[in-house]
């Protein structure tokens, strides 16, 4: 049993488990028409500590629907989400922009960074929205680029770096608050077929790390390299042997 692949068991005398740190129950995302759009219908997903997960399909499958639910971006119409065993049905935008930055890391295909900040300061952003004490920040922001082999660029702006250095940036910027689970939104895009073999890598040191990781993609070399990989087709999810 590995933690990628089995919900862990408290060390406790009970021996109680640990909840899933993601969790959908029969989670529909419908768009008012005419005619009413259902984005997602009927899903159910659990995602414990420690996995490492792709979600693939075609453009218009729900994908994106299925990423903003997530990452607490968009609310289900219809069913549950449970982060960490927590309902977040009930949270108040504040309180979702606060899970937001203190539990998830966010990687987009589009990088996001700031192009007038230094490379350090796109990855301290985060920390504003996380409470991070102001002078821990730059060592924090230093550290997780290190970690993903950015040291040497800290004061370069991003219009300087390449695509995969911008990339790492942006993940650099994901793991900096130490969330439970990265969230990555086609995060080789843009990338040629060298620099995504490159982030991927990156990605599964990470994860290796013991990061829980779900991506979203298109690609399926790029779905292939997680552990479990699901399928979206016209709202409805299946898991792939």
């Amino acid at each position: 049993m590995t933690a990628a692949t089995a919900v862990a068991l408290e060390a406790d005398g009970a021996g109680a488990a640990v909840p899933p740190v993601i969790e959908l129950r029969d989670v529909t995302r419908s768009f008012p028409g005419p005619p009413e759009v259902q984005a997602l219908k009927g899903i159910n997903l659990t995602v414990s500590d420690g996995d490492y997960v792709s979600i693939v399909g075609p453009s218009g499958s729900g994908k994106s629907t299925m990423l903003n639910i997530l990452g607490l971006l968009d609310r289900p119409t219809v069913g549950e989400y449970r982060l960490s065993g927590e309902l977040t049905g009930g949270y108040t935008e504040d309180e979702r922009a606060a899970v937001r930055a203190r539990r998830l890391g966010f990687v987009f295909q589009a990088f996001h960074l700031m192009p007038r900040r230094t490379v350090l300061e796109n990855v301290m952003l985060p920390m504003l929205y996380s409470g991070m004490p102001r002078d821990e920040r730059p060592a924090r922001a230093r550290e997780a680029l290190e970690r993903v082999g950015l040291g040497h660029r800290v004061d370069f702006l991003p219009g300087l770096l390449s695509g995969g250095e911008r990339q790492r940036v942006a993940v650099a910027r994901a793991v900096v608050t130490q969330p439970r689970v990265i969230l990555a939104d086609e995060p080789t895009g843009n990338l040629d077929q060298a620099t995504t073999a490159d982030i991927m890598a990156l990605f599964e040191e990470l994860h290796a790390g013991g990061l829980t990781f779900v991506v979203i993609t298109h690609d399926q070399h790029v779905a292939d390299r997680a552990a479990r990989r699901i399928r979206i087709a016209d709202g409805r999810m299946s898991e792939l042997p």
